[in-house]
Parts: C-alpha cells; structure tokens; sequence
C-alpha cells in the first residue's frame, strides 16, 4: 500500500523549539524521525507539505488546492490522509466529500489536540490510525473506507456527518446523527454496512472545484429585531441563506419576521432550515412555527449538520445555475449527508 499525506496546517505539525519554546511547524519529510512507530506500519508514505496555514484562516481556494492535489496523485496512490487544524475540519471534510464524485479511495482527515512533539499528544495515534484506514483493505482488494472521513480520538466518522463540539478535550468531535463507521480500540473494527460505496467501478473519479460562496446565516434568538433580520436577508448578491431554527425546526411567528421571509423567498432567495441542536432533525409538520416557515417556501434541512448544509451548498450553486435544481438536490442525500 502507497499513502499520500497531505500536512495544510494544524496543531498536529507542531513542534516546540527548544530555544525559545514557540510552537513551529516540522518537516513533513521526516515524519518517521518524529513518530518512528511508521516503521513499523508495513506500507509506503509519502508526504506534501502546503504552507501551513491556521484552520481559522480557510477558505474555498484552499479547499481547492486540497482536491486538485488529492486528484493529480489519484492514480498514484492507494489512500490519503489530510493533517488539518480540528477548527475547520468539520467544514473541509464536508466540502470535500461533496467536491469528490465516484470517490474509491479513503480521504481520511486527522489532526490533533497537542502538537506532535507534546509528551501527552493525541496526534501520534490518531496519525497512525488514519494511515492504518487508509491503506485498509477488504476482499478483493477493496478499500474498507472510500468515503471523506474524519478519524479521531478512537472513531472514523463520516466527514460531512461530523461538528467539532470541545475545544478542551481528545474525542473534539461528534457525528451526532450517524454511527461511527470504525472504532479503533485492541481492533480496529468497521461497520462495513455504513461505509458508502463509489456507484460503480466503472465511473471515473472527477473533482468539481466551481463552488459559489453566495451564502447567508440568520441565526434565530429570542430578543432578535426586524433590522437584523433584514440585515441578512437583504445583503447584496446573496443567493441563498441558512437560517437556524429551534429545536426541530422553529421560528417566531412575528409577522415582520413571516414578511421578510417570504419577501426573501419571492426575490429567489433559496433558504435552507437547519436546527440549532446538534441531534436530531428539522421536522417542518412537527409544530406549526415549523410548517408556516416550510409554506412559506423555506427548504427544510433534514438531519444536515450546519457544516454539511453551508458546503453543501456552496458545491450545488456552484454546479447548477438554476435555483430550482439547488432546492431539488439540497434535501437528497449525494454523499450519505442526510438521513433517509
């Protein structure tokens, strides 16, 4: 097995500097100086180096680079891994799984909480694992894991499934609505039936890189007033908007408030309803707060995680010019995103 690690930045290549005790980023090149357990892995890596950038500081060009750079070695090797900052890594693993079609090789995102050369540092085993995933293999020599994942403190889960909910501790992130794929304790055991399949052997993987980043979120709390409302909604050039509801989809019942929101909706303004609590799911028939926002023309978000739903649809207005088709594809699952 051949694995390609991708280092864009993070905690995880970190080292301190013994002079001075700043936090500096190592040679990706030597990564077996730094964690010589690979020696004993039993298969080839290699390793490209961006310069390494905070994961606050992301946006849609470097998710680009990273699916250009997964895409130019595609043929050349069996399984990636991507070392990324955990800030954004909910969002990159998202954008990802929807910018790969006919994706048959593991994309495994891993980070950590310490930097590598911490004495206590999670990075070590989370990085040997998310090797060990990717260069996994079941019969017929299939690759257990094609999907975009997120591996991390002992649980493989889907990217586009996945939020980062602690800062503070080593499992800093949660697929609160899908199981994990694998877990990793003595064994290393998947869940093969959860695990997405490419459609067929015979497509050819592509890599879509056209997104468009026309998007707003309204984030809906007791005590809002009408000019922040219209603040987001009537923002220059938007094509559509996230609104956070309550609980399984709810909002006021204002009527300023179900005025602006069907003038958003007549002026073509798509806009997706997400749930503020990270499990379960927007309802629309649920209550009626939730079915007036769904007849007024509001786009229910299923189970979405606000991750998934925000590059979900920059990927979709970036393919389709026509909001019909946008509003259409936002609510079927592609990459395994939404419950079904």
């Amino acid at each position: 097995m051949h694995i390609l690690i991708i280092y864009t930045g993070g905690t995880i290549g970190m080292k301190e500097d013994p002079a001075t005790g700043q936090l500096r980023p190592f040679d990706f090149t030597q990564i077996e100086e730094e964690v010589p357990e690979l020696k004993k892995s039993g298969f080839e890596m290699s390793t490209i180096s961006f310069d390494p950038i905070d994961s606050s500081d992301i946006r849609p060009d470097f998710w680009v680079r990273i699916a250009e750079t997964v895409r130019d070695n595609y043929p050349h090797y069996d399984g990636f891994v991507v070392l990324h900052g955990t800030d954004t890594m909910a969002y990159s693993a998202s954008m990802l799984s929807f910018m790969f079609e006919n994706l048959q090789k593991p994309v495994i995102f891993t980070g950590s909480q310490l930097p590598i050369g911490s004495l206590r540092t999670d990075g070590k085993e989370n990085l040997i694992t998310a090797l060990q995933i990717a260069a996994a293999r079941r019969e017929g020599d299939k690759p257990m894991a094609p999907e975009v994942c997120i591996y991390f403190d002992s649980k493989l889960l889907r990217g586009n499934r996945t939020t980062k909910f602690s800062a503070e501790h080593f499992n800093a992130f949660n697929s609160f609505n899908y199981p994990p794929l694998a877990e990793s304790g003595i064994h290393l055991r998947f869940n093969q039936a959860l695990i997405n399949e490419a459609s067929g052997e015979d497509e050819k993987f592509a890599v879509h890189t056209d997104l468009n980043t026309d998007t707003g979120v309204l984030k809906i709390f007791p005590g809002m007033n009408q000019s922040t409302v219209n603040s987001v909604l009537r923002s220059q050039g938007l094509r559509s908007v996230i609104i956070e509801t309550f609980g399984s989809g709810n909002a006021p019942t204002f009527p300023w408030f179900i005025d602006a929101i069907a003038d958003a909706v007549k002026r073509g303004i798509i806009i997706l309803n997400i749930s503020q609590c990270k499990r379960g799911c927007v309802d629309p028939d649920k209550y009626v707060t939730g079915s007036m926002l769904k007849e007024l023309g509001v786009v229910p978000g299923n189970d979405l995680t606000f991750e998934a739903g925000l590059t979900k649809l920059f990927y979709l207005q970036g393919k389709y010019l026509d909001n019909n088709e946008v509003v259409t594809r936002i609510n079927t699952s592609i990459r395994g995103e939404i419950s079904t």
